[in-house]
């Protein structure tokens, strides 16, 4: 079956153009994603590009060739620079169109515009080394799980690798200018560049729609002051880690909040409440799950850890926050409380393992605060410490595993 050239041109204008107003009109809905407007506008420029290609032979080579290359050329620098916003860099329109600017000073030369294996071979590299820039630009930012990144990576470094193609089949099998439109070449690409814009508006809206949600998620799951888990997601995450491990419990309780609240203000106990998190988080082990559970109090769950080891932790926390300075206000002292409880078995309750720490810090509390109490032990005194191990320890302790 042999497609005619024109109504696959026209198609493939008609597609990119709707392609370039769906992206626009979702970014109307997401103003803050600078890359759909981009896109939307790199769409809509081929799109041009398209329908003046269809035009060959109707219109002067000047713009059926020149400039209508020089715009496509573009339209892919432009996916390039949407790509470069999308994963928070600077957008580049310079580079972005100094591939169109090289095609056309290019094209000022009469050999090169006279040579059909020239011009595809420059187009298709210029193309293709957006492509793949684009890709790579993808597979950096996959530190951000999002669903549609590899398959958008695919896509691109597909597409690369197709207009790279093309180089060496230019080289090798020449095609008369005179012949050009009617190759099946042409079909070829105007049958792809269709499929190349439904493909990628599919994946790159659906990138963007991954991300919202992704940030929604994170949003509703992250307290707003101290920037760690909120109590919902804590106790989300904790039950699912203690169906498959045996873990650990820390209780914090800042000591004394109140009173720095009603002295200094609400914003410094704001303050320092982030504070501590600022010290807690780097002490704490990788696979640590800390979050904040209301007010002064904080949890961490510690997996695989027993009741001796996670005391450990408890203690260089306590300590880091005990030698908490703040130049601005030096009459400033912080203190935490922690309460250690631990559980030796898999599939066991959070809520059993919050009452028990919960009574340990009960325990510190009345001991004096600013101290770790396991819920095995006694109050561990502040006169005394294990060698190489930052543990307090005093005669009463009784450190035990479960």
């Amino acid at each position: 079956m042999r497609l005619d050239l024109a109504t696959l041109f026209m198609m493939t204008t008609a597609v990119t153009f709707t392609v370039g107003v769906l992206f626009l009109l979702s970014w109307g809905q997401t103003r803050r994603e600078r890359s759909l407007v981009v896109w939307g506008v790199a769409h809509l420029i081929g799109s041009f590009a398209s329908l003046m290609l269809a035009l060959r032979g109707q219109i002067p080579d000047s713009l059926s060739i020149g400039l209508a290359n020089a715009l496509m050329i573009g339209a892919y620098g432009l996916i390039w620079s949407g790509v470069r916003a999308f994963e928070g860099r600077r957008l580049r329109l310079d580079w972005a169109l100094a591939g169109a600017a090289l095609w056309l000073a290019a094209c000022a030369v009469p050999a090169f515009f006279e040579s059909l294996a020239a011009r595809v071979s420059l187009a298709s590299t210029l193309a293709g080394l957006y492509c793949a820039s684009g890709a790579l630009l993808i597979w950096r930012g996959r530190g951000e799980p999002l669903v549609s990144r590899y398959p958008a990576l695919a896509l691109l470094a597909t597409y690369a690798g197709l207009y790279w193609a093309r180089v060496p089949l230019a080289v090798t099998m020449p095609l008369p200018v005179s012949v050009a439109v009617a190759s099946p070449w042409f079909a070829i690409l105007c049958f792809t560049g269709t499929l190349f814009s439904v493909a990628i508006a599919f994946v790159f809206m659906a990138l963007t729609k991954e991300r919202a949600e992704r940030e929604q998620r994170l949003a509703a799951e992250t307290d707003a002051l101290t920037g760690i888990a909120n109590r919902r997601a804590l106790v989300a995450v904790a039950e699912r880690r203690l169906a498959i491990e045996p873990a650990a419990l820390l209780l914090f309780d800042l000591d004394h909040f109140k009173t720095i609240n009603d002295r200094y203000g609400h914003s410094v106990g704001d303050a320092a409440l982030a504070a501590f998190c600022h010290i807690a988080a780097p002490l704490l082990p990788p696979e640590a799950v800390f979050g904040r559970m209301g007010g002064e109090e904080f949890a961490c769950l510690l997996p695989r850890l027993d009741e001796r080891a996670a005391a450990r932790v408890a203690e260089r926390i306590r300590a880091g926050v005990a030698g908490f300075a703040q130049p601005d206000y030096p009459d400033l002292r912080m203190s935490v409380s922690v309460g250690v409880a631990a559980e030796g078995q898999i599939g066991g309750s959070l809520d059993y393992l919050l009452r028990r720490a919960d009574d340990a810090l009960y325990r510190a509390k009345r001991a004096g605060r600013d101290r770790v109490v396991t819920c095995e032990g006694d109050p561990l005194p502040l006169a005394e410490e294990v060698s190489g191990t930052g543990l307090r320890a005093g005669r009463r302790s009784r450190m035990r595993s479960p």
